[in-house]
């Protein structure tokens, strides 16, 4: 049992998933942000009042 719970606490194979998993959640949070501020304002381009032709 104590060499189980040594194990546990010093192994570190855990860790590089978790540094994955912190890097995928800031490039979602980021990418996020990024289409909700430009799709406002791709929005505001297409749906702008129509040029006159004369």
């Amino acid at each position: 049992m104590t060499q189980a719970l040594e194990m546990l606490l010093y192994e570190d194979d855990g860790q590089g998933l978790a540094e994955y998993a912190l890097i995928l959640a800031l490039i979602a949070l980021v990418t996020i942000g990024t289409v909700s501020a430009l799709g406002i304002t791709i929005r505001t381009l297409f749906d702008g009042p129509l040029p006159v032709l004369e």
